[in-house]
């Protein structure tokens, strides 16, 4: 106890001399040292001092209550504030409610509360009060802003004013400025002064994006420049800027009202094997401009795209579709299946059919149904199949699933092919999805090529659900391999090299075709590093004899059959 005493009693006396130890010479000690001297120094006592215990409640007790006082604020809400004030209360009032804010004011803050769109006269002032803020510069950010706000309310003589500011001020002026202005002018009717603009902004040395090139492109075709603006397009793939979605949809657009949709098809197509996937608004568009030329045949293919991509239509889009397929007197399933939150909005809005209609409609069901035996609507498939009508078909097909027919293996593969044939994919995965629910399996043949063939058409998402849907014996070296190969078809390398690990992990044998398929994509890609990884693994795993005895069993065999044989993604 005497001990005990005598040692707190020297860590309260030299207190200030091992805090300076601590600092300095523990740093550097050993850690048998350290260990020695806690052990020299530490009480041992049964229960904790109250003093501290009673000390740490309240401290607990003071932070519980300092953070419900003062809680977090976010600087979404901190701008949607500032912008409620400017919208809500007179400029003098507003103006006194933000000198009582106790935040920073920087040109994020002002750029975030002008892009919320205020009353243009209250943005303005807004901004002018802005400038007279302490250690504050506006910035050619801000400045651009105020610009757009101007430019979309058709002030463009307060436009030019706020850019000559800029310039007078030395305020740094960008491509994105220029673009800004430039889409203002034409959006004004004033061609020639966006054309002017472009030329002085090249003049001047800045080099267009991707977002100028588009936004001057799409000036050029409102204005029935076509030729400008294709050569606008061609300079811009000289100079190296892919284009991007909204690129694609400005051309598409374009073609569309010219009346041109094997065209917009084309692109439409193309551009997903550059690996652009066309977005909502791309889809709602086309869609709108083949309702306005009554063109079906190019929107049923944009329907299956959004159906397999899980993208919807606008509600008034909608509408308008359903009203040109009922006109043109076509099937408007995949309409309803790709869009089924309206569809069952729709069918609420369906008037109540008078009793004496609705039994005559019932008798004639059940006549219906006694006359289509399974053995019909099956021969209804067939000759869709044989005739190439790929909508009739999923019709008949359709109909039989509502009779509960169950259609034999021959059936279900002649869809898919024809399918296959009409690029139909959103009905293939349906197919294979309704054939595996009645224990009708493909068999790993199939579901390998069913698999490599939707890759090769650059649907890697539905290649993936039918290696999904296959039963967990049929998911083996050659499946996978094929579906790896789906996603190097598609320029998918990062999905392509997941497979292949994923397979690895999993205990599946990886064989010479597999190598194959997985060395001709990274090459193709060139991913130089990779491929030369694998190249090597692939030349010491050949060299082992259990590898060698791993081609031989009926599985590995095919896989090598399939991808083996000089394949090329």
């Amino acid at each position: 106890m005497a001990v005990s005493n005598s040692s707190h009693r020297f860590l309260k006396m030299h207190k200030s001399l091992l805090c300076f130890c601590g600092g300095s010479y523990f740093r550097y000690a050993n850690k048998s040292t350290l260990k020695w001297f806690h052990s020299q120094t530490q009480l041992k006592q049964s229960k904790p001092i109250k003093q501290i215990r009673t000390n740490f409640k309240k401290n607990n007790k003071s932070n519980i209550k300092e953070s419900s006082v003062n809680p977090r604020v976010y600087m979404k809400d901190t701008i949607r504030n500032i912008s409620n004030i400017l919208r809500y209360s007179t400029w003098d009032s507003a103006q006194q409610q933000l000198e009582t804010l106790s935040i920073k004011w920087d040109s994020y803050t002002i750029n975030q509360v002008l892009k919320t769109h205020p009353p243009m006269e209250k943005g303005w002032l807004f901004f002018n009060w802005a400038s007279g803020l302490r250690n504050f510069k506006h910035d050619q950010f801000t400045y651009t802003t105020m610009m757009d706000i101007f430019g979309e309310a058709r002030r463009i003589s307060s436009m030019k004013f706020v850019f000559q500011q800029m310039q007078e001020k030395g305020i740094k002026i960008d491509v994105v400025t220029y673009t800004s202005m430039l889409h203002w002018y034409s959006n004004d009717g004033d061609v020639e002064g966006s054309v002017k603009l472009w030329e002085e902004m090249k003049d001047k040395g800045f080099y267009p994006t991707v977002v100028s090139y588009t936004a001057y492109m799409k000036v050029l075709f409102s204005h029935g420049r076509v030729k400008e603006a294709t050569k606008v397009y061609k300079e811009m793939i000289r100079s190296g800027c892919p284009p991007n979605c909204f690129t694609y949809t400005v051309l598409m657009e374009h073609l569309a009202g010219c009346g041109k949709f094997n065209e917009v098809l084309d692109i439409f197509i193309k551009m997903q094997e550059a690996g652009v996937q066309p977005d909502k608004a791309t889809c709602n568009i086309l869609v709108e401009n083949c309702c306005k030329a009554g063109e079906t045949q190019v929107m049923m293919k944009i329907l299956e795209y959004m159906k397999e991509n899980s993208l919807v239509l606008r509600q008034p889009i909608y509408t308008k579709a359903l009203e040109t397929l009922k006109n043109a007197g076509e099937n408007d399933v995949l309409l309803k299946e790709s869009n089924r939150h309206l569809s069952i909005h729709y069918k609420k809005l369906e008037p109540v059919i008078h009793d004496t209609v609705s039994d005559t409609i019932s008798i004639d069901q059940c006549l219906l149904t006694s006359i289509l035996t399974p053995e019909i609507v099956s021969s209804v498939i067939e000759s869709c199949v044989v005739h190439e009508r790929p909508h009739s078909a999923a019709l008949a097909y359709e109909y039989g699933k509502k009779m509960g027919i169950k259609y034999e293996k021959s059936s279900y593969l002649s869809l898919v092919g024809l399918f296959i044939r009409t690029n139909s994919f959103p009905k293939i995965v349906d197919t294979v999805e309704e054939m595996i629910k009645n224990e009708i399996f493909l068999g790993t043949n199939q579901s390998a090529l069913l698999i490599y063939k939707l890759g090769c058409a650059k649907k890697p998402v539905s290649a993936a659900k039918v290696f999904d849907f296959l039963p967990d014996n049929e998911k083996n070296t050659t499946t996978y391999t094929a579906l790896m190969a789906a996603y190097f078809a598609s320029r998918n390398i990062s999905k392509g090299l997941q497979v292949f690990k994923e397979m690895k992990d999993m205990g599946i044998p990886v064989v010479l075709g597999s190598y194959n398929v997985l060395l001709a994509g990274l090459e193709t890609s060139g991913r130089v590093v990779e491929f030369e990884y694998y190249r090597k693994e692939k030349k010491q795993m050949m060299q082992n004899t259990s590898f060698s005895e791993n081609q031989d069993s009926a599985e590995e065999m095919t896989c090598n059959f399939l991808f083996a044989r000089d394949y090329v993604p």
